[in-house]
């Protein structure tokens, strides 16, 4: 039915005509209305709005006879009342043509006689060699009205198409961004046909105070779209939200379209009401173009706000149930979600407090890590800050939980906390507090120990605390070597490629505890290095970072199975095994990166 009434509604739209508006839609008793009514009763309709043909005569010998030619041409055409004498300017390379219509300026009539005299130019040109250009007044709005007119459709499926991706990414819905669309395209051209029929045809003239029906102003249509765009989707997301969070909340499609009009249909039916008698205040007093504007703007304010959206988008939602809220998988991963309703705040208030419980450095509960279709896990880990982890695992699982763990990927499923901040919801917390070294893939080895330390810690410092970094790379350099042990001691002049492998990964370890983390993920490729001085790697590492630091050591395997190389603190082992088609996961999660 409502789609019925605004089809209907919507006919006259079809005998759309457009332009800008002359002396004959002003006020009746207005100078302006007097003067063009007494030009129309003493010559004629046409001599409101007098076309002017610009001829360009430099390329002629025989001026005034190729004028006279011109001038014959013109008045053969039908709906000339008038052609004037062809007049050349002082300097002779330019003439004019006046010429009067039978028709009004604002009359289909006029328009056609334009486009005919036009039609004459390319066969003026050939026989005359004189170009001729028509322009004045009437014509320059006529120009303006077609450009308009033709920028109409253009203008709609541009908005339209953006109302649709926009809607589409709030909703994460196919069927209520179309719908909506559809709607505000039925309200439009309803509203549109309604104006047409009053002011255009001149239905009901008393009713609305219409003197002069003629030609609907040229942009109003333009203007229609963009403001009525606007509240008609302030009053869809108005009552759509609401059924979407009582949809996301119980599942039912039914009740969520009764909680959601039952909440917002109070708004949508006060702000409409307030916009619609802002608009039709002007229609009784507004002069001609006003009074179009403002009754197309109320007529397209009611329409929408209680046929379309209070009417037809309800029972369009009942009808389609569960469909409503479909949206393919692919689609719903290439579009951002915008969270309008505030689900992602809900859950991160939710992870938050359970994170607040937590006294561990690093709490999973029943996470799932990777991807849906490469998973590892579900693991549950309780890690004490301070503590030592011994990871192993492919390469692959390793880097996949230490970027999650950093808060650079997210976790398929379950609860993470890392140092009190929920995972993925509080990741910026996570990215400033964990840092990662990845010593097995160390290839920069030509930079010298003074330079790294010092590039890193420049980055961590304030700007106004950049003067101590020459002391605070001496402080490292002597914390490393007493890691390090009895043996030849680095300097800053030491390249990183001139050292072992304990004194190359001590020195990259250091260099991510200059950010001052509290959680360093640190890959060593295949495994520990030889022992050095009689200290293994591990032992190193615990005795350079600070006690309340807490270190996850990646790697193929440990050779070490005893708990010595924890240097008192307490330590656990983690394996990540498990059948994975670990190349799927790495080519995904590379693609996620570049994407990042």
């Amino acid at each position: 039915m409502v789609v019925g009434v605004l089809g209907t509604l919507a006919i006259p739209a079809l005998s759309l005509d457009l332009n800008l508006p002359d002396g004959g839609s002003e006020p009746a008793g207005s100078t302006q209305r007097e003067a063009y009514q007494l030009i129309k009763d003493g010559f004629g309709p046409g001599y409101n709005g007098p076309l002017i043909v610009v001829v360009d005569i430099t390329q002629t010998t025989d001026i005034f006879g190729d004028l006279d030619t011109i001038g014959a041409q013109i008045r053969d055409l039908p709906g000339v009342a008038y052609v004037g004498t062809g007049t050349p300017n002082p300097t002779v390379d330019t003439a004019i043509i006046q010429v009067m219509p039978d028709s009004a300026p604002d009359a289909a009539a006029t328009k056609d006689l334009v486009q005919m005299i036009r039609d004459l130019g390319p066969g003026i040109t050939a026989s005359l060699g004189t170009p001729i250009a028509v322009t004045g007044a009437t014509a320059v709005g006529i120009d303006i009205s077609n450009r308009l007119t033709d920028a109409l459709i253009p203008f709609a499926l541009i908005v339209v198409g953006l109302s649709i991706i926009l809607l589409m990414m709030v909703f994460r819905s196919v069927f209520v961004p179309i719908k909506a669309a559809l709607g505000f395209l039925l309200s439009v051209f309803a509203a549109i046909g309604a104006t047409v029929a009053i002011f255009q045809w001149g239905w009901f003239p008393d009713l609305f105070g219409v003197e002069n029906p003629g030609p609907i102003l040229s942009f109003l249509p333009i203007l229609l779209m963009a403001v009525l765009f606007g509240l008609a989707m302030d009053y869809e997301v108005f009552l759509v939200s609401g059924m979407r969070e009582e949809f996301m909340r119980t599942g039912n499609a039914r009740q969520s379209i009764i909680h959601g009009f039952a909440h917002a249909g109070r708004v949508v039916t006060a702000a409409a009401l307030i916009m619609f008698f802002v608009f039709f205040a002007f229609v009784p007093d507004g002069t001609g173009a006003i009074k179009g504007i403002a009754f197309a703007l109320a007529i397209g304010v009611m329409l929408d706000a209680f046929l379309v959206r209070m009417t037809l988008v309800p029972a369009a939602m009942a009808l389609a149930g569960n469909a409503a809220w479909w949206l393919p998988r692919w689609l719903g991963r290439l579009l951002p979600n915008v969270d309008i309703e505030g689900e992602g705040l809900r859950q991160h208030l939710h992870d938050s407090a359970w994170a607040a419980e937590q006294t561990d450095a690093i709490t999973a509960d029943e996470v799932v890590f990777g991807l849906e279709t490469a998973p590892i896990g579900p693991l549950s880990l309780s890690i004490p800050a301070g503590s030592l982890v011994r990871l192993t695992g492919t390469a692959g699982h390793r880097r996949v939980v230490a970027a999650t763990l950093a808060g650079r990927l997210d976790p398929v499923s379950g609860r993470l906390q890392v140092l009190g901040y929920p995972l993925p919801s509080d990741r910026q917390q996570a990215l400033r507090r964990v840092a990662l070294a990845d010593i097995g893939e160390h290839r920069d080895t030509e930079i010298t120990v003074g330079e790294l330390l010092a590039e890193r810690l420049r980055l961590t410092l304030p700007w106004y605390r950049t003067a101590s970094v020459a002391s605070r790379r001496a402080d490292w350099i002597s914390s490393i070597n007493r890691a390090l042990g009895a043996g030849q001691p680095v300097t800053a002049a030491t390249t990183i490629s001139a050292l072992p492998a304990h004194g190359r990964a001590t020195v990259l370890f250091a260099a991510a505890l200059t950010e001052r983390p509290g959680v360093v993920f640190v890959d060593l490729g295949e495994g520990l290095p030889e022992p050095f001085l009689g200290r293994d790697l591990a032992t190193v590492l615990a005795m350079l970072a600070p006690p309340t630091t807490t270190l996850v050591l990646g790697a193929a395997r440990f050779d070490i199975d005893g708990p010595e190389s924890a240097h008192d603190r307490p330590w656990q082992q983690i394996d990540l095994d498990a059948p994975v088609d670990v190349d799927l996961m790495m080519d995904s999660l590379d693609g996620k990166a570049l994407q990042r």
